[in-house]
């Protein structure tokens, strides 16, 4: 469907690397979110940070359908087509005066896909804002080269192994506050982050990154992604399914492999730090 960004907002986008804000539900709904979060946790006993980090749409068919939001396809069709797959769901939940926070960092340097086409929504279940750690951005990163990062696996960073990019001006960070129930959405060159939440208040929202399907995979692995939206003509990934049932036996499995993985990376990396 699309159209339903003006022509001054996408081309605010192509200038910029992002876009807010934009709204994809109702604050009640956006209240329901936050609320099966929760009972999600209470449920299975697993932090949302801990278990909801990368494919959380194979896990919760309510994710995978929020993902295929009319209000959010249409605004991510105006920027990269028709043709959509969602590639990864990710939850970004930082608890009151909790000392979490993403560093610096473009999701260009850990996505391994190029070309570099793909964009990142950011759902908001509560309001997010400068004090309880919003999303930041630096405006026009997208346009400059791709910048080296450093796994840094701190234990207070969002990100899985911490890539943060060093020596950042920020002197001209923008920071997105949204309503809950509001979304961004960024190119994933654009340099990103977020602050700490100082506030007694949880902070919670998901994010989805979104690629056409000409962007295909570094490397001779193939990848998975769900198609969203319009058809596939290139073949560079296998199909994705929406889950039937919540936390079905075979994606558990899949996610608790992927997390080992990113586990056990970080251990060793820690391992290998010189002592001082």
């Amino acid at each position: 469907m699309g159209n339903v960004l003006s022509e001054d907002e996408v081309a605010l986008f192509h200038k910029q690397g992002f876009l807010a804000p934009l709204r994809a539900l109702g604050a009640i709904e956006a209240g329901d979110c936050f609320e099966r979060i929760r009972a999600f946790e209470k449920q299975y006993g697993r932090g949302g940070n801990e278990f909801l980090r990368l494919k959380s749409h194979r896990l919760l068919p309510w994710i995978a359908n929020l993902a295929q939001r009319e209000e959010i396809l249409d605004a991510v069709e105006d920027l990269i087509g028709s043709n959509i797959r969602l590639f990864v769901s990710s939850i970004f939940s930082k608890e009151g005066s909790s000392p979490a926070f993403v560093s610096w960092h473009q999701d260009s340097g850990s996505s391994g896909l190029t070309p570099h086409d793909s964009v990142t929504v950011w759902v908001a279940f509560t309001e997010s804002t400068v004090a309880n750690g919003c999303l930041k951005v630096l405006p026009g990163t997208h346009l400059g080269a791709d910048h080296a990062h450093q796994d840094t696996y701190a234990e207070d960073n969002l990100l899985a192994r911490g890539q943060t990019i060093v020596d950042i001006d920020d002197r001209k960070a923008v920071h997105l506050e949204l309503q809950p129930g509001q979304f961004s959405i960024h190119h994933e060159k654009t340099i990103h982050g977020s602050g700490l939440n100082t506030t007694p208040h949880r902070r919670i929202g998901f994010s989805f990154v979104y690629v056409p399907p000409h962007v295909r995979p570094v490397g001779e692995r193939r990848r998975a992604s769900l198609l969203v939206r319009g058809t596939d003509n290139f073949g560079y990934w296998d199909d994705e399914s929406v889950p039937q049932a919540e936390m079905e036996p075979t994606a558990v499995a899949s996610l608790e492999r992927m997390l080992n993985r990113y586990r056990e990376t970080a251990q060793k990396a820690t391992a290998d730090q010189p002592r001082s």
